[in-house]
């Protein structure tokens, strides 16, 4: 395979950026995930990619539920505050406010929405893991644009 050829290819599928949480034995976790796609309509299905070296990922596995918050256009700060190990600070994750509702896992007060899962699958494979989880519950803090990995400069694939 012409490695070039495949980084061209794979850098060709559009990705959104999302704060992804959970909660673990050792408290809440959150990473800034590109693998998110909704699987079904009935019953409402997503499918995340987790890295599995993560603290994220032990917290997946030990809770079985996981938020998903839906980022908006500009918000690069936050989406990068994200993209390392983060602490809680009372209501604050990695600086950002924010609530649990349904699965414990947190609800960032600055996304556009959000969506509450519980596990359904799991395929292991490689440096991450695919989950798929039921949505249970989801909400609209505000309208606007999602934000893309495009506007962050940065590219995923290959």
């Amino acid at each position: 395979m012409d490695d070039q050829a495949k980084k061209t290819a794979l850098r060709g599928i559009s990705y959104g950026l999302y704060v992804i949480g959970t909660k673990g034995e050792d408290g809440l976790h959150a990473f800034t995930g590109n693998w998110v796609t909704q699987a079904s309509f009935a019953p409402p299905l997503v499918a995340i990619g987790v890295k599995k070296d993560s603290g994220s990922w032990a917290g997946i596995q030990h809770s079985r539920v996981f938020s998903v918050n839906v980022l908006e256009t500009g918000s690069k700060d936050l989406a990068f505050a994200f993209f390392k190990p983060v602490s809680v600070e009372g209501n604050k994750i990695a600086g950002y406010e924010f609530e649990t509702k349904t699965t414990g896992s947190p609800i960032l007060k600055d996304a556009l929405s959000w969506f509450e899962c519980k596990v359904t699958d799991i395929v292991d494979r490689g440096d991450h893991a695919l989950v798929v989880g039921e949505v249970i519950d989801a909400g609209v803090h505000r309208e606007g644009d999602p934000m893309t990995l495009k506007e962050t400069g940065l590219f995923y694939g290959g």
